[in-house]
């Protein structure tokens, strides 16, 4: 079955705000390289060239992985404010977004100890996204950024049951070098007005802050609050649980729910909180994260026959958020891995992966066992429920796209044939 609206021409479909979205970053990151060469600095001109190539290099890479990741074809577009008809696969796009990371690693490297570049990043970062986990970072945290990406562009694109020991070794080589726990990440945040990314717009997690169950936009459904351990602090910290809200019956019953989020948490000290919608602090992953790498870590090990150490990882990130659950001492790998699917669930929602994971995993053709699900009328509950997705794994490229830049000679299919 294909996804509804993944193929829509109407303005309103959010896959085609991911591609118009996406294609603009990738637009105004051209301008800005096409410039830099062209303008007179003072100071070391060469290191803050390079930082302004590695700070657009870097967005560049972020579109390219963005586009590669959910549609079945792209545009390699390097030119401002031009396009061309000749449409590539969604591997080619990962190649290019991974191209345009290196290039990225390539200018912080030339000139990263320099003064003037720290002077130009500090610049091109708003002084109220400096805070907490959005410092400014330095040019070996920067490049542990990027890779932590490569190593997503590799995890999300290939489903787990063919994943080869190569790439489990690339994956795990990549996090090795990638984001720390006290290292600063790229991350958005608020001023004192809400600007930039208001209080309730951007965000899901914001989005789904209500009174009760219904909300605001989105709902929390019951197939993540079942993915938190018995005890987990964070599930305390960050909901609260309502009579069942039921939702309207031509979407199914899988929307019905008894939880909304919770603005600011339930002021639990040391947890993690999803969103805060007071003006200042709200946080927004724009790359990656170290509970990201971490678990990307965890999962390379566990492939590789290292149940241990992927135990290890999901405690280190679980401890990281103040989960407050008892650390994971089963050797059993089949153990491990479902405390890996959960947690991947529970410490990175609402940063846009859950789609990937569930792409990768089969779940998106295979459907989902034991979830609960409440009916259609309100009445009962299951726990042991069968959801069948039946979704796109890779979306068709927008036919408002295609209706105005046609595929050319030479173009890779643009229509996924599932």
């Amino acid at each position: 079955m294909r996804a509804v609206n993944t193929n829509s021409q109407q303005g309103g479909n959010p896959g085609w705000h991911e591609w118009a979205m996406m294609y603009q970053l990738n637009n105004a990151c051209n301008t800005i390289l096409d410039a830099v060469d062209k303008t007179t600095f003072t100071g070391d001109a060469t290191a803050k060239k390079n930082a302004i190539k590695a700070w657009a290099y870097t967005w560049k890479g972020l579109a390219y992985a963005r586009l590669g990741s959910l549609y079945y074809a792209g545009l390699i577009v390097n030119t401002p404010s031009v396009t061309n008809n000749v449409y590539v696969s969604k591997e080619a796009m990962i190649a290019e977004s991974n191209a345009n990371f290196d290039k990225a690693a390539t200018a912080v490297n030339a000139s990263g100890a320099s003064s003037d570049f720290s002077e130009i990043v500090s610049a091109l970062i708003p002084d109220f996204f400096q805070n907490d986990k959005g410092a400014v970072p330095t040019a070996g945290q920067w490049i542990k950024n990027l890779n932590t990406m490569k190593a997503r562009n590799i995890l999300v694109n290939t489903p787990a049951a063919t994943m080869t020991a190569a790439q489990w070794d690339a994956i795990l080589t990549l996090t090795n070098a990638g984001v720390g726990a006290s290292d600063p990440v790229f991350a958005g945040n608020t001023n004192a007005n809400g600007d930039i990314f208001g209080s309730s717009n951007y965000s899901v997690a914001a989005r789904a802050v209500g009174s009760n169950a219904s909300g605001g936009t989105y709902k929390i459904s019951e197939r993540l609050i079942q993915d938190f351990n018995a005890g987990d602090q964070r599930l305390a910290q960050n909901f609260k649980v309502y009579t069942v809200w039921v939702g309207n019956s031509d979407r199914g019953n899988a929307f019905n729910t008894r939880y909304a989020i919770k603005d600011g948490g339930n002021g639990l000290a040391g947890v993690y909180t999803y969103v805060n919608r007071t003006a200042g602090n709200a946080e927004i992953f724009l790359l990656g994260s170290y509970e990201e790498n971490e678990l990307m870590k965890a999962e390379a090990k566990l492939w590789k026959g290292d149940v241990a150490g992927a135990a290890a990882s999901i405690n280190a990130v679980r401890a990281y958020q103040g989960a407050g659950i008892a650390a994971i001492t089963s050797t059993n790998a089949a153990v491990v891995k479902e405390e890996l699917r959960k947690e991947r669930r529970v410490a990175l929602a609402f940063r846009g992966l859950s789609f990937y994971d569930a792409r990768r995993w089969g779940v998106l053709e295979n459907g989902r066992t034991g979830a609960v699900v409440i009916s259609k009328d309100g009445s009962s509950i299951s726990t042991n429920a069968t959801i069948k997705y039946g979704y796109l794994d890779y979306w068709d490229v927008p036919n408002n796209e295609l209706a105005n830049n046609p595929a050319g000679a030479g173009s890779a299919p643009t229509t996924n044939p599932k």
